[in-house]
C-alpha cells in the first residue's frame, strides 16, 4: 500500500479545501492552488496526493515535496507524522541528509543539484511556487524536467500570485490556478483573523529630505541618460562595460542609498519604538527591507530599555531556531528582513509593524499572512504601516490595502490612523 494512503487528519477538511482538491484532480492532476496564508494549503496538498494515490492504485506512490527553506522540511515531516504517516516512509533530502523515501521533502536548491529526484517521482508539490518566476533563471531546470513527462502530477502552492505579471508567465502556462481563496474571502468566512490596518504617516527630517530629493534627482537623470527606467534593463549595462556601465553602477548606488534612507528614516524608527511601547509583553513582528535598518531599530529599542532580536538570512538556521524559541519569553519585538515571510508557523502573533517600502505584492501578502492566522485566542490582528509622506514610500500603504482588498469605507476590514 502506498504510504500516503495512511494519511488521516485529526479534523475535517473545510468545504473550500475539498473543492480545491477536486479542482486539481479534475484538471488532470496539474495546476496551482492560490490560498491565503493560514487557510491550509499544506493539508490540501497532502489530500491531493492521497486522493491521487487512491486513483492510481500503485503499491508505491513517490511524492517529492519541494520547499524554499530547510526549516520547512522539519515542519512538514512533523505534520505528516502527526497525520498518521510512519517516519520511515518520509525522507529528507538536503545538505548531508540524502534520504529518498516514498515521500521525500527537499529544498529547491537541493533539487536543482539532483534533478533525478523529479524524474523518479510520481507527484511533485512545489511550495511557494511564485519563487519559480521567469527571473529566477537557476530554477528554470525544474520546469524543464517536469515538462519531460506530461503525465507527471504537479501541484503548485502559493498565497498570492499576480497573474498579470509577465514574470509568472511560465507558472501560469504550465500550472494554471485551479482554485483561489484570498485573504478577504477567508476573513469574510471567519477562517482568518480580521486585520486592522493602522496608517502611521511620518516626515523626513530636513537633512533626510535633502538626501532623498538629491538621490531621486540623480536616479531620474541617470535613467534619462541611459534611455531606460526599468531596473532589469539597466542591470544589463553593468555587464557590457564602458561609459554606460559606469552610469548604471551610479544608478544602482543611488537606488540603494534611497532605499536605505526610506527603511531607516529617523521618525520611522521613533514611531516603531512608540508602537512597541504601546503593546508591552506581546510578541510583535517588525519587517524591513535592509539589515542595516533593523540594526538601527534594534539599537533604538535598546536605548529605550526594550530587548529585541533580529532574524535574517545571514543568521544560521540553528541560531534562528533559538531566537524563535525565546520570542515572547525573553523578548517581544522580532525584527525581520524577509526571513519570516515564508512558511514559519507562528499563529499566536497578532501584531505586525511594516517600516519598509515594498512594491512586491507576494512579499506584502506573506507579511500580512504571518499575523492573521486565526486561533482560539485570536480573532483580530493589527498591521501598522509606517511610511514617509510625499515619497515613494506612500505606495507601501496602498500595497497593504490592495493585498487585503481594503477600502477606507469597508466594514469588513478596517483602516485607522495611529493614535485613533
Amino acid at each position: 500500500m502506498a504510504a500516503i494512503l495512511k494519511l488521516s487528519f485529526p479534523f475535517e477538511l473545510k468545504a473550500d479545501q475539498q473543492d480545491a482538491v477536486d479542482a486539481w484532480l479534475e484538471n488532470r492532476f496539474k495546476g496551482s492552488i492560490i490560498y491565503s496564508t493560514g487557510t491550509g494549503k499544506t493539508e490540501i496538498a497532502f489530500e491531493c496526493a492521497r486522493r491521487l494515490a487512491e486513483i492510481k492504485h500503485n503499491n508505491e506512490f513517490r511524492i517529492l515535496f519541494i520547499v524554499p527553506r530547510i526549516v520547512l522540511i522539519e515542519q512538514n515531516v512533523n505534520r505528516l507524522i502527526r497525520y498518521g504517516l510512519p517516519r520511515e516512509s518520509v525522507g529528507t533530502f538536503f545538505g548531508e541528509q540524502k534520504e529518498v523515501k516514498e515521500i521525500t521533502i527537499s529544498t529547491y536548491q537541493s533539487v536543482i543539484n539532483h534533478l533525478e529526484l523529479i524524474r523518479n517521482s510520481n507527484m511533485i508539490i512545489l511550495d511557494e511556487i511564485h519563487l519559480l518566476s521567469d527571473t529566477a533563471k537557476e530554477f528554470k531546470k525544474i520546469f524543464d524536467i517536469i515538462n519531460e513527462d506530461p503525465t507527471k502530477a504537479v501541484l503548485g502552492l502559493t498565497a498570492t500570485i499576480n497573474e498579470n505579471d509577465t514574470r509568472y508567465n511560465t507558472i501560469i502556462r504550465i500550472l494554471p490556478p485551479v482554485k483561489k481563496y484570498m485573504i478577504k474571502d477567508a476573513v469574510t468566512d471567519g477562517r482568518l483573523a480580521k486585520p486592522e490596518v493602522v496608517s502611521v504617516p511620518v516626515n523626513f527630517t530636513e537633512s533626510e529630505k535633502k538626501i532623498y530629493v538629491e538621490t531621486s534627482r540623480k536616479i531620474s537623470f541617470l535613467s534619462r541618460k541611459l534611455g531606460v527606467f526599468d531596473p532589469k534593463r539597466i542591470s544589463v549595462f553593468l555587464f557590457k562595460g564602458g561609459y554606460n556601465a559606469k552610469l548604471a553602477k551610479l544608478w544602482f548606488e543611488n537606488v540603494r542609498k534611497r532605499k536605505e534612507l526610506l527603511s531607516s528614516a529617523q521618525n520611522k524608527l521613533l514611531f516603531a519604538v512608540r508602537i512597541v511601547q504601546k503593546h508591552p509583553f506581546e510578541p510583535i513582528m517588525i519587517f524591513s527591507e535592509t539589515i542595516e535598518s533593523i540594526k538601527k531599530l534594534e539599537e533604538a529599542l535598546e536605548s529605550n530599555g526594550i530587548s529585541s532580536r533580529s532574524i535574517h538570512n545571514k543568521i544560521p538556521s540553528n541560531q534562528r531556531k533559538k531566537i524563535l524559541d525565546a520570542w515572547g519569553k525573553e523578548y517581544y519585538p522580532l525584527l525581520s528582513v524577509h526571513t519570516l515571510e515564508i512558511g514559519y508557523d507562528i499563529p499566536e502573533v497578532r501584531i505586525a509593524i511594516i517600516i519598509s517600502n515594498s512594491s512586491n505584492f507576494n512579499q506584502v501578502a506573506q507579511r500580512i499572512g504571518r499575523v492573521i492566522r486565526k486561533t482560539n485566542r485570536k480573532n483580530s490582528a493589527l498591521i501598522y504601516v509606517i511610511y514617509i509622506r510625499d515619497s515613494k514610500d506612500s505606495s507601501t500603504l496602498r500595497m497593504v490595502k490592495s493585498t487585503v482588498e481594503l477600502s477606507d469605507r469597508d466594514n469588513q476590514l478596517t483602516l485607522t490612523s495611529f493614535g485613533s
